[in-house]
């Protein structure tokens, strides 16, 4: 068999550029791809926690097909290894042959940045100036490049738990370049902002209803199972809900789940999803007074699209 290609991180990040990406994710939520249900499965381990096995696929029929798998092992902590490792496969759909191997973890990053990016391009008022980026880790960085991309932000405020490293991050992404400046106080930053992306592991709402001003757009990325949430309540109730996938959205992320069981919303509260916002269904935002909110939780479609347009770019369409 021939030597298939390998593209690692370095390789993704340059061939991933975000405007290319965001387009490229538009144009696979508008395809007709076939994206089942991702498959889980729990795998016993000696003296720590159960390590978890992800199977992403999609495929265009006649055309591609791709798989991610990935693996959670909470053990790796101890051992000084990422707790997440993933690669991607991408296939030959007329002949099943393997085109190549991609380093997933990165594809799964800028693919979940480029996803909010896209909603934001719908979503976001047009004159939209001031983020709040809540979260200073590994998705960062990529959340502002990708926002950056489809507005335009002059100032990217950073708040994190941590005081330490909310500034090591925001003197990183400055020396980047990048119009970061530390925020210490939450409320404060929330209430100036004209968009705000979370990206925490919180299990408790840190951005409140209260604090969202008229046209404020918010981007929740965290809160990736049914307990753990990244809003409250009001912010829920107050803004127009869209997310990834309401198959995902609706029973995964608990910034809709839990006021879905406490009977504050419906699914029929949730007005699109990128499917629908892509194909023209819903226009999204509808007023610059509308406060949006945008629940991710991921999909397979993200990383065949992005997948794809890695190969594209190399010259193996």
């Amino acid at each position: 068999m021939t030597q298939i290609p390998y593209l690692d991180s370095v390789q993704l990040d340059r061939l991933l550029d975000y405007p290319s990406l965001v387009d490229a994710l538009r144009d696979g939520f508008a395809a007709d791809w076939t994206v089942p249900v991702r498959h889980h499965y729990s795998i016993p381990m000696k003296g720590e926690p159960d390590q978890t096995l992800l199977l992403m696929p999609a495929w265009d029929a006649g055309q591609a097909i791709g798989m991610k798998l990935a693996t959670i092992t909470p053990g790796n902590g101890a051992r000084g290894l990422p707790a997440v490792n993933a690669v991607y496969l991408l296939v030959d759909g007329p002949t099943g042959q393997p085109r190549a191997l991609m380093d997933g973890a990165c594809l799964t990053v800028r693919r979940t940045a480029a996803a909010s990016a896209l909603a934001a391009r719908y979503l976001a008022r047009k004159d939209a100036s001031v983020m709040l980026m809540v979260g200073a880790g590994a998705l960062c960085r990529p959340f502002v490049e990708a926002h950056l991309s489809q507005r335009p932000i002059k100032r990217v405020l950073l708040w994190a738990r941590k005081a330490a490293q909310r500034d090591a991050k925001a003197k990183e992404l400055a020396a980047l370049g990048l119009p970061v400046e530390p925020v210490a106080d939450l409320e404060v930053a929330a209430r100036h902002a004209d968009l705000i992306t979370c990206a925490t592991l919180s299990t408790t709402p840190l951005i409140k209803g209260a604090w969202l001003k008229p046209g404020a757009h918010l981007d929740l990325v965290g809160a990736f199972t049914p307990e753990m949430r990244e809003s409250d309540d009001a912010a829920v109730t107050r803004a127009s809900l869209f997310c990834d996938t309401r198959a995902g959205a609706l029973k995964e992320g608990g910034d809709l789940v839990i006021p879905l069981k406490a009977g504050l919303i419906t699914e029929a509260s949730v007005k699109a999803d990128l499917a629908d916002l892509a194909r023209g269904k819903h226009q999204g935002r509808t007023s610059d007074q509308e406060i949006t909110l945008f629940k991710s939780v991921g999909t397979a479609v993200e990383d065949f699209a992005a997948a794809r347009l890695a190969m594209a770019k190399i010259g193996h369409a």
